[in-house]
């Protein structure tokens, strides 16, 4: 598991909560739609971390 990894991911995914809430806000749909895709991208960033700690888990 790295811890790194998955703090980048939640920081990732807070920063797209934000730009999307910006964009709403702002009647902005491409804010709001970067900001959705950043949210998918942290997602997958902690399903490939989940993987990784499985696989560990399995190998030890």
């Amino acid at each position: 598991m790295s811890t790194k990894n998955r703090v980048e991911a939640t920081l990732k995914n807070i920063e797209g909560k934000l730009q999307e809430a910006a964009g709403e806000v702002t009647g902005d749909p491409k804010m709001k739609a970067e900001g959705q895709a950043k949210q998918a991208e942290a997602e997958v960033r902690q399903s490939v971390e989940n993987v990784k700690d499985e696989i560990k888990k399995a190998i030890d």
